[in-house]
């Protein structure tokens, strides 16, 4: 099995700092189940490129068992594809000879460890027990181009159909780290199997490893059961933890924002001005049937709850508690039927796609996709624009440029602690232009709250048209 990782980050033969290797050197790391060996093929400041390939024996690995193997098929602890597909063998490997690279510790250039770095991945043989279709649900809500090759069960034999293996090149703009421990993670998820015994402590690497991408994961429950081999007990403590502690995030930073947008705005009422400029789009365009995509806790649904122009309104939110305390501003158990049949909330993720948010003529969007990794941004716009498909998108996020008007925000900082980003108006412009290219939309701009001559609006409205 090979794995091999490049960069073009200057100089690229950082990498050899991070990853604790020579890269003149050819070095063999003795395993239980054969022998793995780091080598170079590629090693200039423009361009690096690491192999790590592993020689599994298929007799030290039958001998290394401790337990009969119970196959009907006599031969097939000699006769499989474990010598050559990446397995749970390549994960345990990952972490013992770049076991450094893995935990984020570099002694000689510790200010790489966190650096974005231009990488490429590749996997000469992975096994997608689930289609290539798993392959993009497994990393592109983690922001990674997908380029997978499936290859045929036999060159000769073509009737025979396509195998479940791939040749997977995965690029993306992160930190050396953050690549290893998703690829430690979801190689065994993708076998759907490892080849050792798994138990509680497997639990705590899945939760130490999934740190600040897992409990976002719109596949999380299907991560968690593959990973720790299909053991029902085990995976719901760790979906009960992840969840736990998810929520908590959510919580914390939903109220610091609310705060925190209290303080800075009220004095030009931009909210309600916002929640106002976002109807008058949606009448204007004549939309009956709305999804409010991040609804939080129900003030633009409250909003347009108040308007019989409106037939059917979604809220989606991620945090059960923010739906909670939406349904409670909403008094959604002392609505008429009528009212109530109008009205229907539900938990999801903008990462993943979801046919409940399909036939809807409107979606909105408001002052959510600056809350997003922009790593992320790219799952959005599918399951916006690719997947819901709805013939009109209204999408607000803040105007950066403005900031300096806020007398108490300091310079240099967004408005709110959970914001990843905060956009100029050529920015949003110019993202804009990508959602017209890409999924055939056409987009206008509208401002929202007191106009500076030279520095715009505090709020940037997008209103997006099939």
């Amino acid at each position: 099995m090979l794995l091999t990782i490049s960069t073009t980050y200057k100089p690229a033969t950082d990498l050899g700092y991070l990853l604790h290797k020579h890269p003149q050197n050819v070095q063999s790391f003795a395993q239980p189940y054969g022998v793995a060996h780091v080598f170079y093929p590629e090693a200039r400041e423009e361009r690096c490129a690491i192999a790590l390939l592993i020689e599994v024996d298929p007799i030290a690995l039958v001998r290394s068992r401790k337990e009969k193997s119970d196959e009907s098929f006599g031969l097939k602890q000699y006769v499989n594809d474990r010598p050559y597909v990446a397995s749970s063998f390549l994960s345990v490997t990952i972490a013992k000879v770049f076991r450094s690279a893995l935990s984020g510790k570099c002694a000689d250039k510790p200010e790489l460890v966190e650096t974005t770095l231009p990488l490429e991945a590749t996997l000469s043989v992975v096994p997608s027990r689930g289609g290539e279709g798993l392959l993009y649900r497994l990393f592109e809500p983690l922001g990674y181009e997908i380029s997978a090759k499936r290859h045929p069960l036999d060159l000769e034999f073509s009737d025979w159909g396509e195998s479940p293996y791939y040749t997977l090149k995965l690029k993306h703009n992160l930190s050396l780290k953050d690549l290893l421990t998703h690829l430690y993670v979801l190689i065994p998820v993708l076998d759907n199997d490892k080849h050792y015994w798994v138990g509680e402590d497997e639990v705590e690497k899945l939760l130490s490893k999934g740190v600040g991408w897992l409990e976002k994961h719109p596949e999380k429950d299907l991560i968690a059961l593959r990973y720790l081999k299909h053991r029902r007990s085990l995976t719901r403590n760790a979906l009960e933890r992840l969840i736990e502690e998810d929520l908590d995030i959510i919580e914390e930073q939903t109220d610091s924002c609310e705060t925190e947008e209290s303080g800075l705005e009220e004095k030009i009422s931009l909210n309600e001005q916002r929640l106002q400029k976002v109807c008058e789009v949606l009448k204007e365009e004549s939309a009956t049937r709305v999804v409010d995509l991040g609804c939080g806790e129900g003030k633009l649904i409250e909003k347009l709850l108040g308007e019989r122009h409106f037939e059917k309104i979604l809220g989606m939110d991620v945090s059960y508690r923010t739906l909670e305390r939406a349904s409670q501003r909403l008094h959604i158990d002392k609505l008429s039927p009528r009212d109530a049949n109008r009205i229907e909330l539900i938990q999801g993720s903008l990462m993943y796609r979801d046919r409940r948010l399909s036939g809807y003529q409107a979606a909105t969007v408001i002052e959510v996709i600056e809350h997003l990794e922009p790593s992320r941004l790219a799952a959005f716009e599918r399951v916006l624009f690719e997947f819901a498909q709805p013939d009109l998108a209204v999408i607000s996020t803040p105007n950066r440029e403005y900031n300096v008007l806020f007398e108490n925000l300091p310079a240099s900082k967004f408005r709110h602690r959970d914001h990843r980003f905060e956009w100029t108006r050529q920015e949003f412009r110019d993202w804009a232009k990508t959602i017209e290219e890409r999924f055939g939309y056409k987009a206008e701009f509208r401002t929202v709250g007191p106009e500076d001559e030279q520095l715009g609006s505090p709020t940037q409205l997008g209103i997006f048209k099939r």
